[in-house]
């Protein structure tokens, strides 16, 4: 990706970024929901911040939890709510979150979605999404990585998602812990049901997430980056003006803390689904596939796609792909038995 497509990038995600705002405040604003300008919207940084990338667990870093802002009350749909908060725990770091619950179920099991750089909120917006993702009970929560979508702000473009990849990755592992706890104090989820999807980079973070977080009880990546030496040399992501800047002895230490292949065999006896495309354009190169597949526990579930109609069929089609996660958090059915 060149700097100038760099620059396009960064204009459509500004972009994305004014029609979210609007989208969000047309559908509060349609349903008589009073909506908070961002303006008046007061953000007190922590008294004391710490936050190191190559550790992974809360305990080892400082992050305090700012009052929740709130867009309203939530929209109510036939089958679903969706509610918009916002919240943040690092100084000028605001993270749009959205919660989707179905209707009708008192403390639904939820998934953690995470979709891959570059991505933005507007998925969770989408109502077909929102319904597929709370069918058979389930609470959907979203939101996006950092340094992408609403969260890449104030930064030089010479600073982007794999420059900082660290940060990014590092970061975001933090959040979904944060996230975790501040669903905790909901009281409306059941807790101790709770899964993560993670696509692309957003694989990643689940995979680091999970091993880090026993609370994460399931666990469903679709082509997750990984094995950062020979990603970083490989991977269509990055532009080849700048890849030999990712391959210097310093970052590659400073990446290898984060590197889900040290983290995989730590999600043994964790329900862990791997999927990988493995047809057309490759988003990841193969010898990383084979890597990533062979560091899963043999208790894992790994899938490959090996054409479009096969992808479609299991994936895309009626929201096919979701089912696995949520059959993973459903209540487990202990057979009666009866004395003779």
């Amino acid at each position: 990706m060149s700097t100038g497509c760099r620059s396009c990038l960064a204009m459509i995600i500004f972009i994305l970024s004014i029609n979210h705002a609007h989208a969000s405040r047309e559908l509060q604003q349609s349903i008589g929901n009073p909506v908070p300008s961002a303006s008046s919207a007061k953000v007190h940084a922590p008294a004391v911040y710490r936050e190191t990338w190559d550790s992974l667990a809360l305990s080892q870093n400082s992050l305090h939890d700012e009052p929740v802002i709130s867009a309203g009350l939530p929209a109510v749909f036939p089958t679903f709510t969706r509610e918009l908060l916002r919240v943040q725990w690092r100084p000028g770091d605001p993270i749009d979150l959205y919660i989707i619950r179905p209707v009708g179920v008192k403390s639904p099991p939820a998934v953690l979605y995470l979709y891959s750089y570059p991505s933005e909120t507007t998925r969770f917006q989408n109502d077909t999404f929102c319904r597929l993702a709370t069918q058979n009970g389930m609470a959907a929560v979203g939101f996006v990585s950092a340094l992408t979508g609403q969260r890449y702000h104030e930064r030089p473009m010479k600073q982007w998602f794999i420059s900082e990849l660290p940060e990014a990755i590092g970061s975001t592992v933090h959040d979904v812990q944060m996230i975790i706890n501040y669903l905790g104090t909901r009281g409306d989820l059941d807790m101790n049901r709770i899964g993560m999807f993670g696509q692309g980079s957003g694989g990643t973070i689940a995979i680091l997430a999970a091993a880090t977080d026993p609370r994460i009880k399931a666990v469903d990546v679709i082509d997750p980056w990984g094995d950062w030496p020979k990603w970083l040399a490989s991977s269509p992501q990055i532009p080849d003006n700048e890849r030999a800047n990712y391959l210097t002895p310093d970052f590659l230490t400073r990446v290898a803390p984060l590197d889900p292949l040290h983290w995989l065999p730590e999600l043994k006896g964790h329900r862990l689904r791997l999927q990988e495309n493995v047809f057309g354009p490759p988003l990841i190169p193969e010898i990383v596939r084979q890597t990533m597949e062979n560091s899963v526990d043999r208790s894992a579930e790994v899938i490959e796609y090996h054409d479009r109609d096969e992808y479609v069929l299991n994936v895309t089609a009626g929201g096919k792909m979701l089912g696995w996660l949520h059959s993973k958090l459903q209540p487990e059915v202990h057979p009666v038995s009866f004395e003779p």
